[in-house]
């Protein structure tokens, strides 16, 4: 099976219009489909600085691009993207960034990481398995008030509060530890529920979003892929579901809007036809793409 297809791979290196001697950014490196697109562009003289939280897709791009002096590996989440770049000497003169945002397909089809509620395995849900509380700790103390609220609010869960309840009574006679225990326990919740996806769905994704603190990541890191990006330099942003979305077409917009603009936008694209029916993942995607401005 092939673990790794990148989304909009060729419409997001298009969109960094990488010149073969430039300085770029993938601020998500995952199993790096993208990056390698990005390699095959530049000349001896291009560099490429890769960032990743997951000490996996960290191994896993050393050991592909072992001896590429091109290519620079970073283990630090792209909120960190600006102290990174100043120490690295490339702050201001970065010609793109690229963010493909959300849970990668080699995390969701590894049972161990907790990721997927279809693979049983460790209720964990980091994308950095050696930093913070894992799912599991977070929902063994949290407040049924808590939960309850990010449930609603990272996935629009509507059982919400029913499922919040029966978390903290289940937790009292027994501790969430696996994926397939708490999507059982949400099945067996009664409320409203769409008819099209699985009832675990919204709750493991609200769970994900809390735990690795997705939403305000994203809002630091555009801040500093903007800071980091020289003039003319392109940011292009893939997001996968609307909470991200509204994000970013929030701070682009606003970036290009202001009295003394900082960006430009170029719009956004959507997966064709041919690739939303070719690879699942996909389908919900959305390329958005900005140029800084001197």
């Amino acid at each position: 099976m092939n673990l790794h297809r990148p989304v909009m791979l060729e419409e997001a290196v298009a969109g960094l219009a990488v010149r073969d001697g430039g300085i770029y950014v993938d601020a998500t490196f995952g199993r790096g489909g993208h990056s390698a697109a990005i390699l095959g562009r530049l000349s001896a003289q291009g560099r490429l600085h890769a960032f990743d939280q997951d000490p996996q897709a960290v191994a896993h791009a050393r050991e592909r691009h072992a001896g590429d002096a091109r290519l620079t590996i970073h283990h630090h989440n792209f909120a960190e993207l600006a102290r990174v770049a100043a120490q690295a000497g490339i702050a201001g003169r970065v010609d793109g960034v690229l963010m493909d945002l959300g849970v990668s397909s080699p995390q969701l089809d590894d049972a161990a990481r907790g990721f997927s509620f279809g693979k049983d395995g460790p209720l964990d849900m980091r994308m950095n398995p050696q930093a913070g509380d894992s799912a599991a700790a977070w929902l063994a103390r949290a407040k049924e008030e808590e939960i309850a609220d990010v449930l609603w609010q990272y996935g629009e869960e509507r059982n919400s509060r029913r499922i919040a309840r029966r978390i903290v009574e289940t937790r009292g006679a027994a501790p969430l530890m696996k994926t397939a225990q708490l999507a059982a326990l949400i099945a067996s919740v009664p409320g409203p529920r769409s008819k099209h996806i699985h009832p675990a769905t919204r709750s493991f994704q609200a769970i994900r979003i809390h735990i690795n603190r997705e939403l305000e990541v994203l809002s630091e890191g555009l801040r500093q892929a903007v800071d980091v990006l020289a003039p003319g330099g392109r940011l292009v942003v893939i997001s996968f579901h609307s909470l991200e979305d509204r994000i970013v077409k929030r701070y682009l917009r606003d970036e290009a809007r202001k009295d003394a603009p900082t960006l430009k936008l170029h719009g956004k694209q959507f997966p064709s036809a041919a690739e939303a029916e070719d690879n699942p993942r996909a389908r919900s995607a959305v390329l958005r793409i900005a140029e800084r401005l001197p």
